[in-house]
């Protein structure tokens, strides 16, 4: 038996958006992770925070419904409003608001940037999943 843990991100200091709330599913419980380079170190924080796995989003496409969090690195063009877009609640590791051409997608409701490891706490109890 997996148990899945619900997490609750702010935005950064200089961020926008949020706050999320994050609840995994036993299908929607695979983290997309849009980032150059190797996984950043808050990408394993989250993780190991929700019992949910990384996926390299430059390397495997992932249907949808499997994807409970997209956290990215997006100076501000297409990438910080595909995965709000397709209803993708999503993590900017950059201090970006709404932008590109993609903004009107970007909402508090799927957004929030500038997110540190202090912006990240878990939810209560009632909004845990276990299966």
């Amino acid at each position: 038996m997996s148990q899945y843990k619900s997490i609750k991100i702010t935005r950064g200091p200089n961020g926008w958006g949020g706050p999320l709330t994050i609840v995994p599913t036993q299908i929607k419980n695979k983290i997309l992770v849009v980032t150059v380079g190797e996984f950043p170190p808050i990408a394993h924080h989250i993780s190991d925070m929700m019992g949910c796995e990384l996926v390299d989003g430059f390397k495997t496409i992932l249907p949808e419904e499997e994807v409970v969090l997209a956290i990215i690195d997006c100076g501000g063009i297409a990438r910080c409003g595909i995965y709000p877009k397709n209803g993708i609640a999503t993590v900017n590791l950059n201090a970006i608001g709404r932008c590109g051409p993609l903004e009107n997608f970007i909402t508090e409701e799927l957004y929030v940037s500038d997110v540190k490891e202090n912006n990240i706490s878990f939810c209560d109890e009632m909004t845990s999943s276990t299966i």
